[in-house]
């Protein structure tokens, strides 16, 4: 039992003897004068019930105080303020001008006191900054925005009002959405061997970089942590931040693993299921599920039926986002999706192939995909073959109606979510912006 507990409970205690005292003898008492018995009984509760209700206080402040980490907290202990102090006011009617100004701030903030926390040099600062600007930026940033569209409507569907800082805060969680994607595409570039990324060459591609992507791809990861602890360690919210970010990232990691691993499978192993669950997990969690479990939190969502009611249809849209994304990986032209498609190459568990190999192709067509495929390059005879083998099958068209299958069963699963009480407008935001891109 904690001392203010053993407190609380003496002083309760004291509190019982005292009124039992009174009521043993309230016969002898009850002959007194009425203003003297009312003195006699108001000097014993009252000091009672004085040091009850400071109890009680010091108990509620307690409570109140956000979590200290003193095993970290050094050299440089927590800052108690606004961490936002100094940002620019959020302008919602430009959102995406406001969100690209809060990244700059994030990485001054991270790479700012490395010196004093944890003695790097200034060339390593350097880097690191660099770093930061070279794999954050250049994105469409869908995904962090998509945090701050979300927070915003629940907010104003459950009548709360939303200011600069809200709308600051929003964008920082957005933008360790993004920094998460950072970190995992600078390795998954790696070890897809990728050549190009958001129309410049992949980080590890540059001259003095190669295997130092890797670590640096851990630092991102890390760096996302570290903005959340400084933005968020005070709110009582904090802890179901790191725990929605280490799940999601646990997720999206499992999603890799089970990507790579196709490099040790036969085609006959690229099953849709298996397609599947790839791209439930890489992608569908971290960029359909997160930003809006984001809001939510933040908005003070505690339900976890609402939650559950916001993942299904989520996670849907992910699973056809990625559809899409295998779609123009072949179809789509490398001015139009920021890299050069690899999936044949790289033997990718894609939906393309999925549908070819398991649905479509001829048993000659079966047989030039088990020689060749992952079997060739970028370009080769081989691999144009490939595509216009993917043309023959008509695979154009069976996207067009697995396209608007996918648009109809989401449309579908509004009325569960608004009975969660949540606003179905948030999920035909994100609905809008990857139906029938091109991008």
């Amino acid at each position: 039992m904690s001392s203010n507990t053993h407190f609380l409970s003496s002083v309760m205690s004291g509190t019982v003897v005292c009124v039992g005292l009174l009521a043993m003898n309230w016969g002898e008492l009850s002959v007194l004068p009425q203003h003297v018995l009312a003195q006699l009984v108001g000097c014993v509760l009252v000091p009672c019930a004085l040091l009850l209700i400071v109890t009680l206080k010091n108990q509620a402040e307690k409570i109140a105080k956000p979590q200290r980490y003193p095993a970290t907290e050094w050299p440089l202990p927590l800052d108690e303020g606004n961490p936002r102090e100094g940002y620019p006011k959020y302008n919602a009617q430009d959102s995406a001008g406001s969100f690209t100004k809060i990244c700059d701030k994030l990485i001054d903030e991270c790479v700012r006191d490395l010196d004093k926390t944890h003695e790097l040099p200034v060339a390593e600062k350097k880097w690191l900054k660099k770093m930061l600007e070279y794999n954050t930026k250049g994105g469409k940033m869908n995904r962090g925005l998509m945090v701050v569209v979300s927070g915003e409507k629940i907010f104003e569907s459950k009548g709360l009002p939303v200011d600069s800082d809200t709308l600051t805060k929003l964008a920082v969680l957005g933008w360790c959405i993004e920094w998460l994607q950072a970190w995992l595409l600078i390795a998954d570039d790696y070890m897809d061997d990728s050549q190009t990324r958001r129309g410049q060459p992949c980080w590890y591609k540059i001259d003095n970089v190669k295997q130092i992507a890797i670590n640096d791809a851990f630092i991102v990861e890390m760096f996302v942590f570290r903005v959340l602890k400084r933005h968020f360690w005070a709110e009582p919210y904090y802890h179901q931040l790191v725990d929605l970010f280490m799940e999601t990232t646990f997720q999206t990691e499992t999603g890799q693993l089970l990507d790579l691993q196709c490099m040790n499978l036969g085609l006959d192993d690229f099953t849709e299921k298996r397609w599947e669950l790839i791209v439930k997990y890489k992608t569908a969690f971290y960029s359909f599920y997160l930003p809006v479990a984001l809001g939510m939190t933040v908005a003070g969502v505690d339900d976890r039926k609402a939650y559950d009611a916001a993942r299904e249809p989520l996670i849907q849209m992910g699973i056809y986002f990625q559809a899409q994304d295998d779609f123009l990986d072949c179809f789509g032209t490398p001015e139009q999706i920021g890299k050069i498609g690899t999936d044949i190459q790289d033997k990718k568990c894609g939906w393309l192939f999925v549908k070819a190999y398991h649905s479509l192709a001829s048993p000659e067509q079966k047989k030039y995909l088990d020689k060749h495929y992952g079997q060739c390059k970028v370009d080769s005879e081989e691999e144009l073959a490939i595509r216009k083998m993917y043309k023959d099958l008509k695979l154009e068209d069976v996207y067009q109606k697995y396209e608007q299958q996918s648009y109809d069963e989401i449309m579908a699963m509004q009325p569960g979510v608004e009975a969660a009480d949540l606003p179905w407008a948030v999920f035909d935001v994100f609905l809008k912006k990857v139906y029938k891109r091109s991008k």
